[in-house]
């Protein structure tokens, strides 16, 4: 079995043991595994060696939530909150979805710059409409697989009608623009239960780091009998039951008008809080929100920088990791980021949790931020027997980067230049599984320039297409910034759009 030792190097293990605390070590990877961390560590004559000193070691990166279907939409917009953007990037007109070339191609690129930029791990909720298909959840995974990254995998299911998962809307949108989106009859519990268990059986598992989970896309979304149907085969399969809660103010008035209670105590009662549940975004959830979700022990995604792109405000980390809350952090799509650079993130979440409070001592650490982008990410994907930290029997998935670069000089810190200083530029090695899908700055597992040379070739007659669809949807918009704003200037007992303020 093949050994790379990398000798004499600073790790920030992120283990229990050591936390963010770097140390000077040895690590033995054998296989796709790491076999051994210490010093003066031996390894066979035909190991691969790599020189550690002046080099920090430490696991790679976790993407908690990412949305696959939105990397050809980078820097097209701005000043849009989550219901007017949605129009336009998720359209409630459509046309026929995507061609499976641009479906590898999109999925494939998103992969190349996570790698690139030291995510190992994502897990990506594509939207893959009008239904779920197996050939087409293959072509991701395909993807991923071609890449070389780690990766759960799922497309977003949802079977409630748009307007009605949005408070006054039916009273707000004009009939006949109401009639053009006529849908169908909605998907059953049963049919996307069935989606399930093929994906399961035919792609869950494929070459050891892709996975499938299960996506039911919001509670306002889905029945209740659908996200029961999630949540069965969830539990009984080990993954996520990958949602989103209470990302805005509006979601936050549609539980109230929709039920009388937060979407959270909704969730709650239908009993489908567990450890299982992945909570994307959780910013306008109440103190009895977070007892609920402490007690179940969830996790959530926070998307911190994707957050304030859509206006959505500023979640109450804190509070929520006061609770015992697992955190990970995620990019979000690539449209309502515009990278999917994890280290951006983490220097957001460090900065912008400072403006909720003049109690310093409450503001978030650096070792914490660098937990949630590691650790605390792998067990959002439910993945923390696997990766999110360098030790003995797990994945070897790492990063080694150059410390003998601009942001470690000098060199005070690791954690808070990781945090604060870092974005990527210093990382010269990735490894995942054990594999080095980069070095010396270049993907090895595939042919960087000639996938943006096809990207660019047939990217701009799709993008004509989109801009066309945003044309037809445009006559959405002022029913759905008058829900926003309805929604929004509304009183409730928290605000979020100044922090973590009750």
């Amino acid at each position: 079995m093949r050994e790379i030792l990398i000798r004499n190097a600073t790790l920030v293990a992120m283990d229990g043991a050591h936390g963010a605390t770097p140390f000077a070590a040895d690590i033995l990877i054998e296989g796709t595994e790491i076999k051994s961390i210490g010093s003066g560590l031996a390894a066979g004559p035909d190991a691969q060696i790599i020189d550690g000193r002046g080099k920090l070691v430490m696991p790679g990166l976790v993407n908690a939530h990412t949305h696959s279907s939105e990397t050809f939409l980078r820097g097209r917009y701005e000043r849009m909150p989550l219901e007017v953007w949605l129009l336009y990037a998720y359209r409630l007109l459509m046309n026929d979805p995507i061609g499976e070339r641009l479906l590898y191609l999109r999925s494939l690129l998103l992969a190349m710059e996570s790698l690139r930029n030291g995510v190992t791990t994502l897990c990506d909720d594509f939207f893959d409409p009008p239904r779920h298909d197996l050939d087409r959840l293959a072509t991701v995974f395909r993807a991923y697989d071609d890449a070389g990254i780690r990766a759960n995998v799922s497309s977003a299911a949802m079977n409630v009608h748009t307007l009605d998962a949005l408070p006054f809307a039916r009273e707000v949108m004009p009939l006949a623009l109401q009639e053009l989106l006529d849908f169908g009859p909605p998907m059953s519990a049963e049919t996307y239960a069935d989606y399930c268990r093929a994906a399961f059986s035919s792609l869950h598992g494929m070459s050891g780091r892709l996975r499938f989970m299960i996506a039911p896309s919001a509670p306002q979304r889905c029945t209740p009998d659908l996200m029961a149907a999630c949540m069965d085969l969830a539990v009984d399969k080990h993954v996520p039951f990958h949602t989103h809660i209470l990302e805005t103010k509006t979601q936050a008035v549609t539980g109230l008008v929709r039920h009388g209670k937060s979407l959270i105590a909704y969730m709650h009662d239908l009993g489908l809080l567990k450890r299982n549940t992945t909570i994307a975004h959780s910013v306008w959830v109440s103190d009895d929100d977070i007892e609920l979700m402490g007690q179940a022990g969830v996790s959530i995604a926070h998307n911190a920088v994707s957050n304030l792109k859509l206006g959505a405000g500023i979640a109450p980390i804190r509070r929520l990791l006061d609770t015992g809350i697992t955190v990970g952090l995620g990019t979000d799509g690539v449209s309502s980021n515009d990278t999917s650079r994890i280290f951006d993130v983490m220097r957001v979440a460090g900065l912008v949790h400072s403006a909720a409070g003049p109690d310093y001592e409450r503001w978030l650490k650096a070792d914490e931020i660098l937990a949630m982008a590691t650790i605390g990410g792998a067990k959002t994907a439910m993945l923390e027997q696997v990766t999110g930290s360098l030790e003995v029997g797990k994945s070897a998935d790492l990063l080694i980067l150059n410390m003998r670069n601009y942001p470690f000089q000098p060199l005070n810190d690791i954690a808070k230049h990781l945090v604060y200083s870092e974005n990527g530029c210093s990382i010269e090695t990735v490894m995942v599984a054990g594999r080095v899908v980069m070095q010396d700055g270049r993907l090895t597992t595939v042919d960087e320039q000639a996938v943006l040379d096809e990207i660019s070739e047939l990217v701009p007659a799709y993008l004509a297409e989109h801009a066309e669809l945003e044309r037809r949807n445009a006559i959405f918009e002022p029913a759905m910034a008058q829900i926003h704003r309805m929604a929004t200037g509304m009183d409730l007992p928290l605000n979020r759009y100044q922090g973590d303020m009750v």
